[in-house]
């Protein structure tokens, strides 16, 4: 690429379960150059490493495929951006092979796709543990040996570098598994602009454009305090416009609902941000104090100041584990007296479990409508003699599967055996659904560095290769 010019990155997914049209949108009207999908959220990939133990094949993001096919024409004339994803999940393999017959049944055998793997770590945790290396817990400092054995996934966030050598190697589209967010970006700029991992700077500047568009829509609106007026319906994904010497401005593709102002651009440069001085990635510590915002066009915000004090020595690690499971159920409550019912229904159901000899670990039972998800003070719990229904939801969790199993079973004999004045209820008996705990760590990067490995093969010859 033209080294001096400015290029358009547009991230379409901001979460496993976005919209499923925005990537087909935004390249349709956003003149990119490259197009990011983030997938990847911390429950996510426990998700798939859960799918990926029931089926080899799996355990990736499946919604990436629905994607590709909707670029199918775009790429077909040649019109599509390079595509760089995290989509990859815990296996980035059988993601590529699944894409792989997406193109070559479309024409498209020629287009290059390249993974980045090396992110899944659990293979070596029990030597590390072993060496010394206690993956402490962010929080209260213990060692992650406590819960080893109910362990389902431990991934490092990579970050831009394995991205950059996958389209310096010719890849069209770049599938990775646990990359940090901000790298999507910051691969595809150090790759166009030439960079360095050094240049730290312009990697700032670049870093705080990833930050800022990892999660969609929320930068264009989405989410937004100020979303009356705005359109959302047809909201626009959001396009970082990126300069050869680290400018930045925000933007979407004209047209479409939402807006890019200094305050959704704010709002969004704050979102899970700990210490502002010191936003730990893995290609830089991004320090945001002194970061400028300017409205400079409708719809259209630069951003200046990003800074990058030090590169930490670290990568973060998303671990999960097994913690038991949970369950919840709801029902409406009708009547004058809807909030004492919903009092009564309450203690019966879990009596009845009680009286069956089973004890629940944790419960929380909630009357929604009556402000009970709104803070104390906000309550409008003081106007309940005007209420008329009441929405009772008991949410339990526990390591006793049949506890659990039993308070599911209590719900539907309520039709009968409880007061007048029961229904809607969610199904007759809820499912039991496994928890998992989220184990935030650090690792040296010199630990993981060298098993990360980039794959770059023509759509055929990953068919052609299968998953191994």
């Amino acid at each position: 690429m033209n080294a001096t010019s400015t290029i358009r990155i547009g991230n379409g997914c901001g979460f496993y379960g976005d919209q499923l049209d925005a990537p087909r949108d935004l390249v349709r009207d956003g003149r990119l150059d490259f197009l990011t999908l983030e997938y990847l959220a911390e429950l996510t990939l426990s998700i798939l490493a859960r799918q990926r133990e029931k089926d080899s094949s799996q355990g990736y993001a499946r919604d990436f495929l629905y994607v590709l096919e909707t670029l199918v024409d775009a790429l077909q004339r040649g019109e599509a951006p390079r595509i760089v994803t995290n989509a990859g999940g815990m296996n980035a393999q059988a993601c590529a092979q699944a894409a792989s017959e997406i193109l070559c049944r479309n024409g498209l055998s020629h287009l290059r796709i390249g993974i980045v793997t090396g992110d899944d770590i659990m293979a070596s945790i029990d030597g590390w543990l072993e060496a010394g290396e206690a993956l402490e817990h962010l929080d209260h400092g213990r060692s992650l040996a406590e819960v080893r054995s109910q362990l389902v996934s431990a991934n490092a966030y990579l970050g831009a570098s394995p991205i950059v050598e996958a389209l310096r190697e010719g890849a069209d589209i770049v599938i990775t598994g646990r990359v940090a967010d901000a790298s999507l970006t910051v691969g595809p700029a150090r790759y166009a602009f030439g960079w360095e991992a050094d240049d730290l700077d312009r990697l700032a500047q670049a870093t705080l454009a990833g930050h800022l568009i990892e999660c969609g829509a929320q930068v264009t609106g989405g989410y937004t305090t100020d979303w009356e007026g705005m359109s959302l319906a047809d909201v626009g994904y959001p396009i970082a416009e990126l300069g050869p010497e680290g400018q930045v401005a925000i933007t979407k593709p004209p047209g479409t609902g939402g807006a890019v102002t200094v305050q959704t651009v704010t709002e969004q440069l704050l979102y899970e941000v700990g210490d502002p001085s010191a936003y730990l990635t893995p290609d830089l510590a991004l320090d945001l104090s002194q970061v400028k915002l300017e409205q400079i066009a409708p719809d259209t915000v630069a951003v200046s100041g990003a800074r990058a004090p030090f590169v930490p020595d670290r990568y973060k690690v998303s671990a999960a584990y097994r913690a038991g499971y949970q369950t919840a159920g709801q029902l409406v409550v009708y009547g004058r007296d809807c909030l004492r019912k919903a009092d009564a229904v309450a203690s019966i159901l879990l009596e009845r479990v009680r009286r069956a000899g089973f004890e629940l670990d944790r419960i929380c039972v909630e009357k929604l409508g009556t402000g009970a998800s709104a803070p104390r003070e906000r309550s409008n719990v003081s106007q309940a003699s005007e209420l008329r229904e009441v929405v009772l939801r008991i949410a339990v969790a526990g390591r006793d599967r049949a506890a659990l199993e039993r308070f599911s079973r209590e719900w539907a004999p309520l039709v009968t055996s409880g007061p007048a004045g029961l229904g809607g209820y969610t199904t007759a008996r809820q499912p039991i659904r496994p928890v998992y705990a989220f184990w935030p760590t650090t690792v040296p990067k010199a630990l993981v560095d060298p098993h990360v490995s980039v794959a770059v093969r023509s759509a055929d010859e990953w068919r052609s290769e299968g998953v191994q």
